[in-house]
């Protein structure tokens, strides 16, 4: 656990408000974010704190939608100890057991690159995200202060699917998922988190924290389909 120190360190850094953005999730809205100072000397120890207060990072920031008249985002995560996988769920594993997951060093490489450029084509053409370069890859999901795995998932040797995972003291974050296109039925998003799953078990880390949540978004209803799912609203973690 973070000691008293920490904990007063987190609640006296400095956080900085970002500029006006579209939003990800709504396409008339702005969207801001309130950022921890990236210069921080122990950024890596301030993460283990904020992400268990909604915080979510991306590349060297760590950041909280802060929107004006808006508060659709919450963080969300799955209660290790409370999860228990539902018949759809179990159907997914069952089915991948031919799928191999591995670990490896969190780290740029083409094969790595290829399979995020394919998913983005995929899943978000035309959205901004699907001209990607080695460059985004690297300033998006990869950090050098940082404490993160990549889950790689194999069929037959080919990649299929890649987790970017932080490792923290209170739990797994899940980054970032890309999978291939090329195997629909599989459910390579599920398993992935199945898979995360497994690992906080492996550690004895008591969450897997799985980003931000919008009730009633069609993109996000996949994450309270997990039991133990849980969500913080006004500083509260709530069950759904």
């Amino acid at each position: 656990m973070a000691t008293d120190q920490a904990k007063d360190e987190a609640n006296s850094v400095r956080m900085f408000l970002s500029a006006e953005h579209n939003c990800g999730y709504f396409s008339d809205r702005t969207a801001q974010n309130v950022v921890i100072d990236p210069e921080h000397p122990q950024q890596a120890r301030l993460y283990d704190i904020a992400i268990a207060r909604g915080f979510r990072r991306s590349g060297d920031f760590v950041y909280q939608p802060r929107c004006a008249g808006c508060q659709s985002c919450q963080a969300s995560r799955i209660r290790i100890s409370a999860f228990s996988p539902n018949r759809s769920q179990k159907r997914t594993w069952n089915a991948n057991l031919d799928v191999q997951a591995k670990l490896a060093e969190a780290k740029f490489h083409r094969e790595y690159f290829a399979l995020y450029e394919r998913y983005l084509k995929a899943k978000h053409a035309k959205a901004g995200m699907d001209d990607c370069t080695p460059e985004d890859f690297n300033r998006f999901l990869l950090s050098d202060w940082v404490g993160q795995q990549f889950l790689e998932l194999r069929l037959a040797g080919e990649l299929i699917a890649l987790s970017i995972t932080d490792v923290t003291r209170t739990g797994l974050s899940a980054v970032y998922t890309c999978y291939s296109p090329d195997y629909p039925r599989r459910s390579l998003g599920t398993l992935a988190i199945l898979q995360q799953i497994d690992w906080c078990r492996q550690l004895n880390l008591p969450f897997l924290y799985l980003g931000f949540w919008l009730q009633g978004h069609a993109k996000m209803h996949y994450k309270s389909g997990f039991s133990g799912f849980e969500y913080l609203q006004q500083g509260r973690w709530c069950a759904s």
